[in-house]
Order: structure tokens, then sequence, then C-alpha cells
């Protein structure tokens, strides 16, 4: 194993107080930086996935039909990350977010002349709901992604670890989707 050291170019001594053009360098890059992070927050861009949820929304029951999906573990993480604290029991809640569907299809797009599946698309579907202290406060969303993929049987691992991949992303599409649906709540 070789190991590679790079040494920093020596530097001319700078006289007493006179700035480098190192130093000139990284402070304008400094301010530069500032300058762009005020400019987009000016306009109103702020990052995806970062949207404040409602106050309603602060101490929810997350109710999911299956606990260990990619969808379930990818909710409760990004609701956590919001900033909202899961109740373990329905009546300290403040809200019910319940998920009645989490379902994974794969389906055969094409097959070989000697009827091998040759491609596949993977479905991923989501239903959820909103119920607040006396109202439904979300009625129920069914949100839904689908994926294609090529299938070959010689590279059998290989394209099962593509479809998982898959599924997962998709998983982590339809949380950003439900968490902008949540953040609309009033």
């Amino acid at each position: 194993m070789a190991i590679l050291k790079v040494r920093a170019p020596p530097r001319a001594p700078a006289a007493f107080g006179a700035p480098t053009a190192f130093g000139v360098l990284t402070a304008l890059g400094a301010v530069a930086a500032f300058g762009a992070l005020a400019a987009l927050s000016a306009c109103g861009f702020r990052l995806a996935g970062s949207d404040t949820l409602p106050g309603i929304l602060a101490r929810p029951y997350l109710s999911l039909k299956d606990p260990y999906t990619d969808f379930s573990r990818e909710f409760e993480h990004q609701l956590k990350g919001a900033g909202a604290t899961l109740q373990l029991v329905r009546a300290n809640a403040t809200v019910t977010i319940e998920v009645t569907k989490d379902l994974v299809q794969r389906r055969t797009l094409s097959v070989s002349a000697l009827n091998i599946p040759t491609e596949y698309e993977l479905t991923y579907t989501v239903t959820f709901a909103v119920q607040g202290p006396d109202k439904e406060l979300l009625a129920p969303q069914t949100i839904s992604l689908s994926q294609d993929y090529s299938f070959e049987e010689n590279v059998l691992l290989a394209k099962e670890h593509e479809a998982d991949i898959l599924r997962q992303q998709m998983a982590r599409d339809l949380v950003a989707i439900a968490m902008r649906r949540l953040t609309r709540l009033k």
C-alpha cells in the first residue's frame, strides 16, 4: 500500500500586518458564501424537507400497518427530524396519523423468447390519514410511485439489490410527499 504525502508549497513571508493572497481569497470566499446564502433566503428558498410541521402535529401518535417497512421507518425518522415527539399512547397525542396501506408490488413487464422475465415494474403504494381530537384533519391520501427495471438471470444478486435500492428510494420519495401534505395542515 503506497501512502501519498502532499505538502503545501512554502509561502513567502508577508510583512507584519500585511494580508497574504490566501487570506484575502479566504475572506472574499466567506463574503461571497454569505451573500449567496442571504440571497437564497431572501427569495424564499428552503432545503427540501426543511418545512416545519404545524403545531397540531407536535405530538402525533403514529399508527402503522407494519412498523418495519421502508416507508414506516423513514416516515418515523422524518417526523422526528421535523420536531415531532411521537407518542406511544394514543390518548397522549394531539393527532393520530394512521397508515392503512403500505404495499410494494412487482409486476412482470416483458419476457424473453424462453419465457424468462426481462423487465419488471415495482410499484409502492401508501395510504394515510390524519385524525384530530374531534375531527378528521386529512382525509385518506393514497400515493403511489412506479419504477421499471431490467432483469437478467445471470446477474440475479445484482438485480435483486437494484430492486431493493429502488424500493428504498421510492419509500423516501413517498415520505417526502406525505411530509409536504402534513406541513399544509392547519
